[in-house]
């Protein structure tokens, strides 16, 4: 987690600003994950002074509901099996697979075909360790055949460009690429976006970050006329709630987004938590983010408390 002598540095800074005065693309804090966290509160402040739903702060929706796939980690064939019944009953229409080479993936699209057919897809993710372009051309041949893989996110290491376009050119399922900004100690960056879509690397992007660094990236896809979702770190509820202002507000976040906490938790901070139905999330109406905290929620789960004073 984020150091407390961190957070309250930067609360200090902010403490006492009128924060119909900031601005709010650019706030005086150094860029780093604690930004994001300070950007949603005061975005959602400014938003309820006004008396505003976020997405109207960001121009208006595009959309009521944002598209979500249910998400789980590795599993067995048999386990693979029922999380994806189990996403059928909930009503999505895809399930993201966290993986690796070792996975048996096409066993999993098989099997999911066997007991869903076509109502459910399947996203794969295995951040980088499919390793080779070889490895995925099979993989995807082989869930070609099958038929249900919406397609695969990061399946070689991201920096590799040539191998990339190389891969999407042969591949016979779609390629997507994640661009998280709060994971830029590993080197992920804006300009990836840009390289990416001028290089022919990718077919759709999954992009998280900030509030409008994500509106600067998606504005960038769109320009390429490109697809994409919105990612996350397995999120709570305020920060999920901003997810779907966000995703509502673009024009191009047409797939999927992973909008899932809830799902997997047992408890995601939020009083009343985010409504999904049938794999699509509404977007909150009230003022601000239009989600409020469980402060008793908040009481039970907290490790540590501290104030800052001006």
């Amino acid at each position: 987690g984020l150091a407390q002598s961190t957070l309250q540095s930067i609360a200090t800074v902010l403490l006492g600003a009128d924060v119909r005065t900031l601005n709010l693309q650019a706030l005086p804090i150094g860029a780093a994950r604690s930004y994001d966290g300070f950007e949603c509160a005061l975005a959602d402040a400014y938003a309820r002074s006004h008396d505003l739903p976020l997405y109207r702060l960001l121009g208006g929706s595009y959309r009521e509901t944002v598209s979500c796939a249910f998400w789980t980690g590795h599993r067995t064939v048999a386990d693979a099996a029922r999380k994806a019944r189990e996403a059928v009953e909930n009503g999505f229409g895809a399930i993201k697979f966290k993986c690796e080479l070792n996975d048996p993936v096409v066993e999993w699209c098989q099997t999911i075909f066997d007991e869903c057919g076509t109502k459910l897809s399947v996203i794969l993710d295995p951040n980088e360790r499919f390793v080779q372009s070889s490895h995925v051309e099979r993989i995807a041949r082989q869930g070609a055949a099958i038929g249900n893989i919406l397609y695969i996110e990061d399946p070689i290491p991201r920096w590799d460009y040539e191998s990339w376009a190389h891969l999407r050119s042969k591949s016979q399922v779609p390629l997507s690429m994640h661009i998280s900004l709060p994971y830029a100690e590993m080197g992920q960056m804006e300009h990836d976006a840009a390289r990416a879509a001028r290089a022919l690397a990718t077919d759709y992007f999954n992009f998280n970050g900030g509030i409008y660094a994500y509106r600067r990236l998606a504005a960038l896809a769109d320009l390429f006329g490109m697809s994409y979702s919105h990612g996350s770190e397995i999120d709570f509820g305020v920060l999920e709630a901003s997810y779907v202002h966000k995703s509502a507000s673009v024009a191009g976040n047409r797939l999927p987004s992973d909008i899932f906490g809830r799902l997997i938790r047992e408890h995601d901070l939020l009083r009343e938590p985010l409504k999904i139905v049938k794999g699509e999330v509404s977007v909150p109406q009230g003022p601000g983010l239009g989600v409020e905290l469980d402060m008793d929620a908040v009481r039970h789960y907290g490790i540590s408390h501290w104030e800052v004073e001006g």
